[in-house]
Formats: structure tokens, sequence, C-alpha cells
């Protein structure tokens, strides 16, 4: 064991202990015993942690995990897979089980997409761990600490691809609980236009902990749309740190479905990094039962002419809880920057809880920034409305729902992804929609 003397917490000892016993070595050896330190010092974070005070993710873990050893890919022939797969979604599918990359399971990529196990990376093993970084979230470190085989993604310049990447995590557990960890890292070249799907399925009902790690580094002109869709078991435990670098003249655009998990927490951070680039954040949030949800997400604006968009929606209801924390950062030298900031949430019980932060630091004096935030709940005047012309309370409630959920819906540009979360949502809220 490390001679340093370690923060008393039993699950980042239970964590460290494993990886201890397994001698680390191998093309990663460096970054886990980086990312060692780093936990032995700090351990995991508590609800004392400013970041982490209404998310309590580690006592949740320590509750219903019990096995901290690698996990292991497991069987599942194409006949099950395929019932999980959006329907009608024609897509280049890249599939991770367990956080392992399935090369049987997934299907033939395009000329100009390189995919390539982390395992067997040569020189571009340096380019891991440089966007998301131990030290920005003691969970980014545990990954780093652990992660075993996960996937390198490559496009070439100026690709543009006919259908999007469907990258699909399967997992599964056992009675004494799992825990998880893929790590993804995407490049792409100079213009090109491409969209990710991600997408996590639970084959079973027992608990696991999945705590991933996501890079992305874009390319000089490129557009890349990243959607991904949060609908697993109720005894899910989820983090996820996805980090991005945005150059210039380039577009990113994320969106975030979240239905159901016992408990999720996503880190998302964009850094623009050049004039004329453009950072795009959305997402919707449908919780019901005890099921809780936590976005913390991070722009930051380091040079002129830069633009980030952020809409973020929750529809509580139950004893769920909802947490929003956005900050936007405008470096002095980034004039002439627009960066708006937006969080709505409805709750539609009285135990429902939302705690929203949105914030704003800003070091320059040339620019247009907004944010802000509404809890509340139904409108009654609208309601009455809608059931005046002969519509009844549930379908109107529905109704009102969805077009509060809708104005995010739209950022979707995949027309059949598009269907399928406007389908969930719908079946959601109860609504046939419109």
């Amino acid at each position: 064991m490390s001679a340093v003397t370690k923060k008393d917490t039993s699950l980042s000892s239970s964590f460290l202990d494993s990886f201890y016993a397994q001698k680390p070595s191998g093309l990663f050896a460096g970054l886990r015993e980086e990312a060692a330190k780093l936990l032995t010092h700090k351990g995991l974070p508590s609800a004392k942690d400013e970041e982490y005070k209404f998310t309590p993710i580690t006592k949740k873990i320590e509750g219903n995990i019990s096995r901290f050893g690698h996990s292991s890919p497991f069987d599942i022939d194409r006949t099950e897979l395929e019932k999980h797969l959006v329907e009608g979604l024609d897509a280049h599918l890249l599939v991770l089980n367990n956080g392992f990359y399935d090369k049987n399971l997934s299907t033939e990529m395009p000329k100009g997409v390189r995919i390539t196990s982390l395992k067997d990376l040569g020189d571009d093993a340096n380019k891991i761990a440089k966007i998301v970084t131990a030290e920005k979230d003691p969970y980014a470190g545990l990954n780093q600490l652990a992660f075993q085989a996960g996937v390198f993604v490559s496009l070439d310049d100026k690709l543009v691809l006919d259908k999007p990447v469907l990258i699909l995590h399967l997992a599964k557990s056992d009675e004494k609980g799992q825990t998880i960890h893929p790590r993804i890292y995407i490049e792409t070249g100079k213009f090109v236009e491409a969209t990710f799907i991600e997408q996590t399925i639970a084959v079973d009902d027992q608990v696991y902990f999945i705590n991933s790690v996501e890079e992305i580094k874009v390319g000089e002109g490129a557009h890349i749309h990243h959607y991904k869709i949060q609908d697993e078991n109720k005894q899910t435990l989820e983090l996820s740190n996805t980090g991005v670098d945005v150059p210039k003249d380039a577009t990113f655009t994320s969106f975030v479905l979240s239905l159901q998990s016992q408990m999720t927490r996503n880190n998302l951070s964009l850094n623009l990094l050049d004039s004329n680039c453009e950072g795009n954040m959305y997402g919707i949030y449908l919780l019901n039962g005890k099921s809780h949800v936590d976005n913390h997400t991070n722009v930051d604006h380091t040079k002129p002419h830069a633009e980030s968009n952020e809409l973020y929606k929750g529809i509580l209801t139950d004893s769920s809880r909802g947490v929003f924390n956005g900050k936007i950062f405008v470096r002095q030298d980034a004039q002439k920057t627009n960066a708006f900031q937006q969080n709505n949430n409805i709750l539609l019980s009285e135990d429902a809880i939302v705690n929203t932060k949105p914030q704003l630091e800003i070091w320059a004096d040339d620019v247009k920034c907004s944010h802000g935030c509404t809890t509340g709940q139904l409108d009654d005047e609208a309601l009455f409305y809608l059931r005046s012309r002969g519509i009844s309370k549930e379908n109107a409630r529905a109704l009102l729902l969805y077009a509060f959920a809708g104005e995010v819906l739209e950022k979707i540009e995949n027309e059949t992804f598009r269907k399928y979360c406007i389908q969930l949502v719908q079946e959601r809220l109860g609504s046939k929609g419109g």
C-alpha cells in the first residue's frame, strides 16, 4: 500500500485496496498511480463537499455496492442486443460491454472512422486524461484509476457521416453490485460533420455503479452533435464526466434526456478555445418516484467572438429530486462573447425538490450574457383554458407539460432520434403530443 496517509473514507479505501492488489502496470500505469495519489489525499466527495452537497452519491454507493474489483464483459447475442436498439434508427453501432469495446457486436465503421481499444493505443495514449483530469473531479480520478478497456474514436478531416454513431453501453451486474468504468476518447478532424448518440442498457434489474469519462476533441470548423439518453433500471447509480474542447469555427451541441435511475450525476464542461466557435447544452429531466438527477455544467469562454447557449428543463413528481448547477466563465480576452443560460422547472407534487444555481463569472466588459431560473407549478389559467375547450383535465395537463418540454426536444436535429425521444417523453407525461 502507498506510504501516503489516506483520507479515512471507506469507499475510496475499498477502491484503492482493489487497485493496489492488482499491481498496476502497462500503458496507463503512470496515470493510474497519479489518480491513486490524488484519491489517497482527497478521497471521494461527501455531502460536506460543496460540489456534491445535494447529491450524496458516495454514500449511495457505499450502501449499494459491495464489489469493487474490475468488471468483465458478459455474453449477449445480437438478437438480444437488437431488442434494445432505437427502433428505426439507421446508425453505425459501437458497443461497450461493461466498459469493454466489443468488436463482434459493433458494426463495421465507414471509411475515415477508426476505432481502437485503449489497450492497443500507441503514441495516442498521451492524449488520454488531458481534457478531463483527475484534478477536476474525484470520480474522474476514480475512472482514471480503474478503467480497463475503453475506446478511442478518430474521424478524418472533412468527413461527413451519413448516419449517426450509436454508442451503446451494455451493463450487467450481480447480487453484489457492480462497478463499471467506461472511458471514451473522440477526436475529429477539421470540417467534420457527425452525430453521436449514447444509450446505456441495463440487461437486468440488479444495482450497478457506472462511472464514465468521455473526452471529445473537436476539429477546427467541425460540427458535432452529441445526444444521450439515461433511462436505466431504478437501481442504477451513474456518474459521468464529459469534457469537450471546441476550437475556431467549430460547433458542439449536447443534448441529455434523463428519465430513470436511483441517482445520476452529469458533469459536462465545454472549453471554447478560439474565436467564432459555439457550444450548445440542452437537457430534459423527467423524474418520478425517488429518482435523483444532478446536472453540473461548465462553459469556459477564453477568446472573443464565441457563443454559448444553455437550456435545461425539469418536470418532477412524487419524491424525486433535481439539481442544476450551471457555470459560465468569460475570460478577460473573451470580448464580444454571447452567453445565455436558463433552467426551468415544474414541480407536480409537494415532495418533489429542485435545487438550482445558475452562475456567471465575467472578466470582460463587452459581452452579452444572461442567466436565470424558474421553479413553479402548472399554469392554472392555461389549464382552465384547455378544459373550457372540452379537453379532460388529464389530457390538458399532459399537453401543457409536453409543450414545456418540447422547446428542448426541438434542438435534436436527427429526425428519427427526435421522434424516439418525443415518444419517451409522451409516454412519461401521458400525452399524445401534437
